[in-house]
């Protein structure tokens, strides 16, 4: 790989495995100095461990790069102030951030408890922000600097993820958002949706929606990816993130992409794809009679009584 990067320092978080290991290693190969952080949990969280930041930030010197492990959990201000300050320690400056870090806690939403609500929510979606916050505050005053999140296509539905579902569609508005905020500092920020088997996509519920979605005919795109996880390799989504944090994707932000195996779909911007209207309040009587018609006609229940 070219070393569009060198010398450029980036944190990539949740990097001790899957695709945030192969991001890593791929931007340590575009001549990027990486902060490599995990935590070490289970994919539900439980524990740490350092052994998976550091054995990626061994694999990186071996490769003839720069790297240091950071250990400290995104789920809190300090933790995440504390991974950002390892990049200022160990390498002076701060270009790239990948958030990356994430966790399971499956089951259908009669059965979630709050626990497990605010635990995925809390790495995904606070983690985002925290890292995002400590390293939007450098890149504003450097006026320049590249934030890719990570979303994911369970953010469209998925059955038993309702936490995860929600904490990775926030991710989407989320990124607009500091997209705007940033924008005029000279900083862009992406999300993608990536598909790849991992531990964390791996799950009897993302095959199991994805078999009831095949089922009803809802194919092709984001639905025909995820029964093809187990062929789509991290190390496959990792290049689209470097190129992100290139001088030459200066102009893209505030987009989202789905990215797995060989193919990368650019998201739109949502926009209603049909408008009933009329002058005045619309009564009951009135839609009961026109929404079937308009609105309603066509539309696919993702999952009907029965099934």
């Amino acid at each position: 790989m070219p070393m569009r990067l060198k010398d450029t320092v980036a944190v990539v978080t949740g990097a001790g495995r899957g695709i945030g290991r192969a991001e890593a290693m791929a931007l340590a190969a575009a001549g990027a100095h990486v902060v490599v952080n995990d935590y070490g949990g289970e994919k539900d969280g439980s524990g740490s461990s350092g052994s998976p930041a550091d054995q990626v930030a061994q694999e990186i010197h071996q490769a003839g790069g720069k790297a240091i492990a950071n250990h400290d959990t995104v789920a809190t201000m300090d933790g995440d102030e504390s991974i950002i300050r390892a990049a200022l320690d160990g390498f002076g400056r701060l270009d790239i951030l990948v958030n990356n870090a994430g966790i399971l806690r499956d089951r259908m939403v009669y059965n979630l408890s709050e626990a497990e609500w605010d635990d995925v929510i809390r790495v995904h979606l606070y983690g985002t922000f925290f890292c995002t916050h400590h390293a939007g505050r450098l890149f504003r005053q450097q006026r320049g600097g590249r934030i890719i999140n990570t979303s994911s296509a369970a953010g469209l539905g998925v059955s038993g993820m309702s936490n995860y579902s929600a904490a990775k569609e926030g991710i989407v508005g989320f990124t607009r958002s500091v997209a705007r905020d940033l924008g005029r500092y000279g900083v862009t920020c992406n999300a993608i949706r990536p598909r790849a088997g991992t531990r964390m996509t791996l799950t009897p519920e993302m095959q199991a929606s994805a078999a009831r979605a095949q089922a009803m005919g809802i194919s092709g795109g984001v639905f025909a990816r995820e029964m093809e996880h187990e062929r789509l390799k991290p190390e496959e989504v990792a290049p689209f993130v470097v190129y992100l944090a290139t001088d030459e994707a200066s102009g893209i932000n505030g987009c989202v992409f789905f990215v797995a195996g060989g193919e990368i779909a650019l998201f739109p911007e949502p926009v209603p794809v049909k408008t009933l209207y009329k002058e005045g309040q619309w009564s009951l009587e009135e839609l009961m009679d026109a929404v079937p018609r308009t609105l309603s006609a066509g539309l696919v229940n993702p999952a009907p009584p029965g099934i």
